[in-house]
């Protein structure tokens, strides 16, 4: 099993239990970041986020059987108090314990099922190349988004920065620029993180007035080559999670990810290729 499997193993068989990400990651055999982020990644959902859900998916289960005691099953389910549990099952679910148990149906509740990933790794992502990249200033159109929405924004974002592309003050490359990034930041355990499709400038003055600026230190990367269509680069963002990282002696560095657009890719169509450019630290 690959790090992530591992980890909803994990949980399955302990979310009863007052476990945490750190447990989680340790279970997984990676770091806390990585997990983090590759679960994200793989499943759509951040680690704690699944764990809380299935939590409460099993306690609503309980309840509409008729528990007799909304507690015990609030505390069997790492909840310390009653008021607790019921503020985040109404969050969940949107109606109290006491409906649920009173109804004894599940119908309108979106119960979390455990998460069946496919034991089948993509067994094609080409080998990387390592870069020493050099610092760069990247300005453009930031956008924040949190796990759920997982980027459906990404494209609208792209589409508002097109029009400047050629004559943003000091563009490296100028009118004759080809190159642009896509570079996620400021992820948090919880799966949110920052969008900024751009590109890279001298200096950050003069932008127009809705352009957000990143500064991306030095850094070592794993460069990896993406062939497909864009709408398939989340095929290639899990391989590299889930089944290259664990595999090599490196661990990823907290640092910005990015995507580097360059001349061969063709926005209208979503073809030819681009490269994914992951920060590495030594294990």
């Amino acid at each position: 099993m690959n790090p992530v499997q591992q980890a909803i193993w994990f949980i399955e068989n302990h979310f009863t239990q007052p476990i945490c990400l750190d447990d989680v990651a340790l279970a997984g055999g990676v770091s806390r970041f990585h997990m983090s982020r590759a679960f994200v990644v793989a499943t759509g959902r951040p680690v704690i986020g699944y764990l809380r859900a299935r939590r409460l998916t099993e306690a609503a289960r309980q309840l509409a059987e008729g528990a007799p005691d909304i507690l015990s099953v609030a505390l069997e389910h790492g909840y310390g108090s009653h008021e607790a549990f019921t503020r985040a099952f109404r969050d969940q679910f949107g109606v109290t314990p006491e409906q649920v148990r009173a109804a004894r149906d599940l119908e309108t509740l979106k119960l979390v099922e455990p998460i069946m990933l496919d034991n089948t790794p993509r067994t094609d992502l080409p080998p990387p190349r390592f870069e020493d990249g050099r610092p760069l200033l990247i300005a453009g159109v930031l956008q924040h988004y949190g796990c759920e929405d997982s980027g459906a924004g990404i494209p609208s974002q792209w589409r508002r920065l097109v029009p400047h592309l050629g004559h943003i003050p000091n563009q490296v490359g100028g009118a004759l620029a080809d190159v642009t990034y896509g570079v996620c930041a400021n992820s948090d355990d919880h799966g949110n993180f920052d969008y900024l499709a751009g590109v890279e400038v001298t200096e950050f003055s003069d932008l127009p007035a809705d352009f957000a600026t990143l500064r991306i230190p030095a850094q070592p990367y794993a460069v990896f080559r993406h062939a497909e269509h864009i709408s398939q680069i989340r095929t290639t963002m899990r391989a590299i999670w889930t089944v290259w990282l664990p595999a090599w002696p490196y661990e990823a560095a907290d640092a910005p990810l990015f995507e580097r657009y360059g001349p061969e890719f063709d926005p209208r169509t979503g073809e030819g290729g681009l490269e994914i450019w992951l920060p590495i630290k030594a294990k």
